[in-house]
């Protein structure tokens, strides 16, 4: 597995494993209908534009045949206001990739990227019934703030999650 920073020509790869772990992840938390309107094209486009955002971070994970099978992102988002912090926008892995550490990986790179920016607080949002949110408590995040959020017409629980020390994180994403 090769983890890397995303360049231009990933986006196509990046769209699928957007639109597919969507599909799979939030199977029975989001509306079927939703989900199923989900297009790689229109993916595709959001894609070309996070990766030529010059203050977004993308890191991509390859399996052996050269295959984009998991990416994260981040960049600082407009309504954070907290100094030296950063937001943690997506981690996403194809389902069968899931479980074998590269979350673990993609999650690493992102806090190497921030200690480089001398970032010091972090923020990830994620659904309530997503058990990512298990993988994050995991490496330390802690519940920062719940809001309801709607999406496909259900109301949901979008739980913010924050971490304090990034040189402590990424002392735990060593082990």
């Amino acid at each position: 597995m090769r983890i890397r920073k995303a360049v231009i020509s990933d986006v196509k790869g990046i769209a699928k494993v957007h639109v597919d772990s969507w599909k799979t992840t939030y199977k029975d938390i989001i509306p079927d209908d939703f989900l199923n309107k989900l297009s790689y094209e229109q993916r595709t486009k959001l894609w070309t534009q996070n990766v030529i955002r010059k203050d977004n971070y993308i890191t991509v994970a390859e399996n052996a045949d050269g295959e984009i099978v998991g990416f994260a992102d981040c960049w600082k988002r407009e309504t954070n206001s907290v100094p030296f912090s950063s937001d943690i926008t997506s981690i996403y892995l194809l389902d069968h990739y899931q479980g074998k550490g590269i979350g673990k990986r993609l999650l690493k790179q992102l806090f190497i990227h921030f200690k480089q920016l001398g970032i010091k607080n972090a923020y990830v949002d994620v659904l309530e019934e997503n058990n990512t949110r298990y993988f994050y408590e995991h490496y330390g995040a802690t519940l920062h703030r719940t809001k309801q959020i709607k999406i496909g017409g259900v109301v949901l629980n979008e739980l913010t999650y924050e971490w304090c020390d990034v040189d402590c994180v990424l002392s735990m994403l060593e082990k």
